[in-house]
This record gives C-alpha cells, sequence and structure tokens, in this order.
C-alpha cells in the first residue's frame, strides 16, 4: 500500500518546476492529483504524465489571482475524486527590484500571487473541511522562501509576502487542529527552476500573466551561490517536492505549525 492512497491533493502552479515534481511525487505514492498552471500547456502535460503512470489526475487551469480561482480549485478536487486532503500551495514567481524603483503593479501582483491567493484557497477550503470530518490528519503545505526567512535584497515584495505566509502558516496550524489539518511551510533555497537558472545574456525575460518578467541570475551569482552551499550545488525541483511530501504523510501527523528550511544548510 502506497503511503497517500486514497488522499486528494490540489497543487498549485504544478505545470512546471517544483509544483510539477510535487504533483507527480503525490500521484506516485496513490494520491488522486489535481494540478494547476495558468499556461494550459504545461498543465496538460503534467496530466498526462500522472495518466501514463497509472495515476488518477486532473487539470485546473487558470492563474491562483483569478477572481473565483480558490472555490473552483477546491470544488474540482471534490467533484471529481470525492474529497480534499493535501492542499499545496505553490504557484509563484519573482518580480525583483530595489525598493525605489519597485511599483505599487510589482509590489501588488506578488503579495497577491504568494499571499492573498494562498489565503482565497485555504478560506475556501474550510467549509469542506469543517463539513466533512475524518479520523485521519489532513495536510496543508504553504511554500515559502528563504527570502521570507532572512530577506533578500531587491525582494521587498517577494520576501514580504513569503515572511506572511509563514505568518499564515502558523496561524492556521493554530485555527485548524480541531479539524486535524496540519498546516506546514516549506522555505526553499537556491533550488533550480527557470526563474534561477542561470543565464549567460542579460535581459532575458518570460512572459508571466501577461507580463515581461526578467528570469535567471548571471553565471558568476551561481557559481558564487553554490560556493556557499554545503553540498556544493543548487538543489533540484525533485528534491524540494520531497520536503513537500514528507509534511504530507502520516509520519508528519505531530509536526505542525512549522516552517522546514530546505537549503542544503546554507544558512
Amino acid at each position: 500500500m502506497r503511503t497517500l492512497d486514497g488522499k486528494v491533493a490540489i497543487v498549485s502552479g504544478s505545470g512546471r518546476g517544483i509544483g510539477r515534481e510535487v504533483a507527480l511525487k503525490l500521484a506516485s505514492e496513490g494520491a488522486s492529483v489535481v494540478v494547476n498552471d495558468l499556461d494550459a500547456a504545461v498543465a496538460l502535460e503534467t496530466e498526462q504524465d500522472i495518466k501514463s503512470a497509472g495515476g488518477q489526475v486532473v487539470a485546473c487551469i487558470g492563474s491562483v489571482t483569478e477572481e473565483g480561482f480558490a472555490e473552483r480549485f477546491v470544488n474540482t478536487a471534490v467533484e471529481s475524486f470525492g474529497g480534499l486532503d493535501i492542499i499545496v500551495n505553490n504557484a509563484g514567481y519573482t518580480w525583483d527590484s530595489v525598493i525605489q524603483k519597485m511599483t505599487d503593479e510589482q509590489w501588488g501582483a506578488i503579495v497577491d500571487l504568494h499571499l492573498k491567493a494562498p489565503f482565497q484557497i485555504l478560506r475556501a477550503a474550510q467549509p469542506y473541511f469543517k463539513a466533512h470530518p475524518v479520523d485521519y490528519h489532513r495536510k496543508v503545505v504553504n511554500v515559502s522562501s528563504i527570502a521570507g526567512v532572512f530577506g533578500g535584497p531587491g525582494q521587498s515584495n517577494y520576501a514580504s509576502a513569503k515572511a506572511g505566509i509563514i505568518g499564515l502558516t502558523k496561524t492556521l496550524a493554530k485555527e485548524w487542529g480541531r479539524y486535524k489539518v496540519n498546516v506546514n511551510a516549506v522555505a526553499f533555497g537556491f533550488i533550480l527552476t527557470r526563474m534561477t537558472d542561470a543565464v549567460a545574456t542579460e535581459g532575458a525575460t518570460l512572459e508571466i500573466d501577461g507580463r515581461d518578467i526578467k528570469v535567471g541570475i548571471s553565471e558568476e551569482k551561481a557559481a558564487m551561490a553554490s560556493k556557499i552551499i554545503p553540498f556544493g550545488r543548487p538543489g533540484t525541483p525533485a528534491e524540494a517536492a520531497g520536503a513537500v511530501y514528507l509534511l504530507c504523510t502520516s509520519d508528519a501527523d505531530y509536526v505542525n505549525g512549522q516552517c522546514l528550511i530546505v537549503d542544503a544548510g546554507r544558512v
């Protein structure tokens, strides 16, 4: 019997990177998974990969910041698989500037994405958890960052939102204990994704949610970061997903309100 047989999970931002690996891992351990991305093509690719491996999956395409998305996300799980047991709030990107150059749009977009959207998804899930008690522990894992714990130059918006998600995690851990829901967070360090891939040229961008966002870090910065990581390298999305998975298992039933730093001991 697999560790998550019979469980139902929703994973935001699971078309690429860490979110995709989380969805694949949860599905491989028996969970029925609702995958999500604002890019339909990558969401459907993840959906197909899980199906090809024999997993149960359905895609819920759209931006987590869209009005009404939270309710649609939760309802997709309940209507497709008959329940909801695991929530992973993962969707996100960075849009950096030093504070004197950061616009209100930049601030609002990142805070809405990394803090308001998870809040709305969790709020939408509460009526279901209250109305459908179970004799096991449900799980919430919110994705934060070491920037939210220690700060990050040029990331006042992102760091503030990621610090906020830790506060939300600790608060709901207290509110939802009565529902037997464990609420924890993971704070990732340098994980190789499309947002952190080293780029040889300046000005590389991706269109995300209708905006051209600068992505990647220089080869020099990537090499410098790797030097101060005890393992001498960044983490992989699959390694990051492993930490999320641990908090979704019954072995973590008495772990609640914690923020697990996943950075190979860098800080």
